[in-house]
């Protein structure tokens, strides 16, 4: 199953803590090796990064860390191929321009028999699901929405789309337009808003340690959203299957939540995406 990183935070925040042991799975603690990207929003603009090489040992992933990239907003995704061939065509984040802005999506799934209809204004490059699925979403705003709506109207738009999709299959996914974070479980999606008083934190996949009072401000809230927790010492929180949440400036600000929520273990998550057909 893919693996999905994501941040979202009130200053611009390097997240190469995060990335160092994100990147170990794409071939070192895990096999995700069809390729990798990261996209970090700046201002209007966005550096966009991706390789069709397993993210451990790829180069532009040495690239990125040595950059030391600050933003406040960051889609970065780890591909186990279930639909469209590997290369770069097919790796996330996907980008598109709507309203003015910059758009980046990736997705954790499986989508089955997914086909809408050609829409008016975007259109897959790729052959995957993951990427039919971000332009349809952004048709159906585009078509609704002359320009930008304010973030409930957003908000709202998104999870009734999400609502429809989701019947098609897995559909753990992160968009942004650099102001704002959506994130949707149907299986795994975990995170964690640190802010003051910071400690100190471990990697799960690799032997480094921050201590993150030393790399902060007590201003600064970071808000963290990852398929698998990511440290060993923190206390994670997971989102509830088909749950929906908007975070700005490092806070949940919305969310979209079943009335009887269910949250899955690592082990359910794994199991039922085998029976749906991704590869694990």
């Amino acid at each position: 199953m893919c693996q999905l990183l994501g941040m979202n935070c009130n200053t611009p925040t390097d997240i190469m803590f995060s990335f160092e042991g994100f990147r170990r799975r794409g071939g070192i603690t895990d096999h995700h090796a069809d390729g990798f990207g990261i996209g970090f929003f700046e201002g209007k603009g966005v550096r966009l990064f991706h390789d069709d090489k397993p993210s451990a040992n790829s180069p532009v992933a040495d690239l990125v860390r040595a950059y030391q990239i600050k933003s406040e907003n960051v889609v970065a995704h780890i591909r186990k191929a279930s639909q469209g061939q590997t290369s770069l065509a097919n790796t996330h984040p996907f980008m598109r321009e709507m309203w003015g802005g910059y758009w980046l999506f990736a997705h954790n799934g499986h989508l089955i028999d997914f086909f809408p209809e050609q829409g008016e204004f975007f259109h897959p490059v790729g052959t995957t699901d993951s990427e039919r699925a971000f332009c349809h979403i952004l048709n159906r705003l585009r078509t609704r929405f002359a320009v930008r709506p304010d973030d409930d109207t957003l908000f709202d738009a998104i999870a009734g789309l999400t609502h429809e999709i989701r019947k098609f299959g897995l559909f753990n996914f992160m968009l942004s337009d650099g102001i704002a974070l959506f994130a949707h479980a149907s299986t795994l999606l975990h995170y964690i808003v640190r802010q003051a008083p910071f400690g100190k934190a471990r990697l799960l996949d690799d032997d480094v340690m921050v201590d993150f009072a030393e790399v902060t401000t007590p201003n600064d809230r970071v808000a963290v959203i990852a398929t698998l927790p990511l440290t060993r010492d923190e206390s994670w929180s997971q989102l509830a299957v088909n749950e929906l949440v908007m975070f700005r400036e490092g806070n949940i600000v919305r969310h979209d939540r079943p009335e009887n929520p269910v949250y899955m273990s690592a082990e359910e998550g794994l199991e039922i995406a085998r029976a749906a057909g991704v590869s694990v």
